[in-house]
């Protein structure tokens, strides 16, 4: 179905027709001014259904300590408990619920994850980068329903689809019209609010193109303001943005704001007044800030981190009469979805069965490791578990003649810890759900010919103004950057197998099929030659397990850092 804008503002028109009612001054009917409803948010949950295990389940308190979170019995219950303290509420997401998830909902294409949002109570969502995973025509099904074209029903015998709409502002075809609803409007403490969706203009680069060929993905600011002054026209002040764009932090428990300069606090100073409210997402990261609108007033901009483990409250107190947010009354706050609760029975039995479905392929076991394997890298930005990864691929694409096999951080979800066996115990065995869960993209490996200077310059492409993205890479590369050196400059010695690179020499490089059409950025891949197919990266890692193990977390000394 294709939405034009003249359609969504006469949906919009007719339902607050029908809905609105005259209302003279609160004060004269002996009634309270104003109202309150009560936000609450999760972003890029990732279909994580069961706690997620390592880093990925824990959030960072102030003081530095980590409590386990996440959980989705466990964030239903907290959701619960939330509504409970508040006489009115809507339950949003600011994207990325699906894609790039563990095995329990990946292997039935995300219809648990939506099931468990339905019974969540989700009112809209906004779409983030990994709800186009699968194409814009599995984001269809998603929405309206029914059973996978190739793989049928797998989880259940029929599959409904959302009960809530997926909303891109500034997602069109590449003839203009609108791809995906704006925004929608629910009423909430006898109030109508509109719920804006805007996802990240730069999705894709980081989305393969084939997923979403046709589409086009506008400015996010530009996008918003355009929506919100349509609700201006149909008489709906009150207003909050699910954007799928966030920025980075330089630390903090889940209520501060140490926010690097990036992409969602620029849009957030320039986004019109009307906007009372904006939840982001996309960065995993976890904060609480007031950024002022453009007309000085303050205005709430959160994130809670990601997985299911924290949720953002904002707390709205609207006039009655004006129907518009009282903003200095705006509070806010993320609250952590600790494991101390009694989990949503309901909720439960959903995840129960999907993690029994799942069981036969999930809890084979492919190798073993002698310690944690994390994700997140040292001060130079390799990690453990990065070299492990681009070894695997190194391995198995030898037979196209690789010499070097580089991969993309994002593409590495999660830790592998020694303890997370199916039976809690610490020995150190990684079962194949464990290995999807790091790797769940099923990208497709590629061998490339690029010189020594393409090489160089991919390297240097690690650096934006907007920080550093390091790229995890096999035993056969080395090289050593200058922190302090200006983009495009930092890199300086290279190695592979020992001996420096030549800038005209040819090398064989392994990456996977999203970074070698220019992924996350790294443009310069699209410049290899003389492709060559390989196996699926995560078939790379789980064989790489099998014949080494157990793995061992290798030396961080393949990328050296000087001043």
């Amino acid at each position: 179905m294709k939405f034009s804008p003249r359609r969504v503002v006469t949906v919009a028109t007719v339902a607050l027709a029908s809905c609105a009612v005259a209302v003279g001054p609160a004060s004269a009917h002996g009634i309270d001014p104003t109202t309150d409803v009560r936000l609450i948010a999760i972003n890029d949950f990732h279909g994580n259904l069961e706690p997620p295990s390592g880093s990925s389940g824990r959030v960072t308190l102030p003081d530095g300590t980590t409590v386990d979170a996440g959980g989705a019995a466990y964030l239903a219950t907290h959701v619960k408990q939330l509504e409970a303290q508040a006489r009115n509420s809507l339950v949003v997401s600011a994207g990325d619920n699906i894609g790039a998830s563990p095995l329990t909902s990946a292997l039935f294409h995300d219809e648990p994850t939506i099931d468990f949002l339905n019974d969540l109570g989700v009112a809209a969502s906004v779409v983030g980068n990994h709800e186009f995973d699968e194409g814009y025509r599995e984001l269809r099904r998603m929405q309206f329903g029914g059973c996978h074209p190739t793989d049928g029903c797998q989880f259940s015998s029929s599959f409904s689809g959302a009960k809530f709409p997926f909303l891109g502002a500034n997602v069109t075809f590449d003839n203009g019209l609108p791809a995906l609803l704006p925004f929608t409007v629910k009423f909430s403490g006898g109030v109508p609010i509109g719920i804006i969706g805007a996802t990240l203009k730069d999705l894709p680069t980081v989305v393969t193109p084939s997923a979403i060929e046709g589409l086009k993905f506008g400015d996010e600011t530009e996008a918003i303001n355009r929506t919100s002054g349509w609700l201006d026209r149909l008489g709906v002040p009150t207003q909050i943005v699910l954007m799928h764009q966030g920025d980075n932090t330089e630390g903090g428990g889940p209520d501060d704001c140490r926010l690097r300069p990036g992409p969602a606090a620029a849009i957030a100073a320039k986004v019109s007044p009307s906007v009372d409210a904006i939840f982001t997402g996309h960065s995993h990261q976890q904060y609480d800030c007031v950024i002022n609108d453009p007309a000085g007033n303050p205005r709430t901009v959160i994130q809670g981190a990601s997985f299911g483990r924290l949720l953002s409250v904002i707390d709205l107190k609207i006039d009655r009469r004006t129907r518009d947010v009282v903003r200095s009354a705006t509070t806010a706050h993320n609250e952590v979805v600790t494991r101390d609760v009694t989990p949503d029975p309901a909720v439960a039995k959903l995840v129960d069965e999907a993690r029994t479905k799942a069981a036969p392929i999930a809890n084979k076991q492919v190798g073993t490791i002698t310690a944690d394997l994390k994700a997140a890298g040292v001060a130079s930005g390799e990690s453990p578990l990065g070299d492990v990864i681009a070894d695997g691929q190194l391995a198995a694409t030898k037979t196209n003649g690789a010499q070097i096999a580089i991969t993309n951080p994002g593409g590495i979800r999660a830790d592998l810890t020694y303890a997370s066996s199916p039976n809690g115990e610490g020995d150190g065995v990684v079962t194949y759900g464990e290995a999807f869960t790091v790797q769940p993209f099923s990208n497709i490996m590629q061998t490339i010919t690029l010189t020594g200077a393409n090489l160089k310059n991919v390297l240097e492409q690690q650096w934006t103004a907007t920080g550093p993205r390091i790229l995890q890479i096999s035993s056969s590369l080395h090289y050593t950057y200058s922190a302090a050196a200006p983009i495009g400059s930092k890199v300086q010695t290279i190695t592979v197998n020992g001996t420096p690179v030549d800038p005209n020499v040819t090398y064989r490089v392994s990456v996977n099929n999203f970074l070698a059409a220019g992924g996350d950025g790294f443009t310069e891949f699209t410049k290899g030659t003389g492709l060559t197919g390989g196996p699926v990266d995560l078939d790379a890692f789980a064989a790489y397990l099998g014949a080494h193990s157990p793995v061992a977390p290798p030396p961080a000394d393949r990328i050296t850092v000087v001043a």
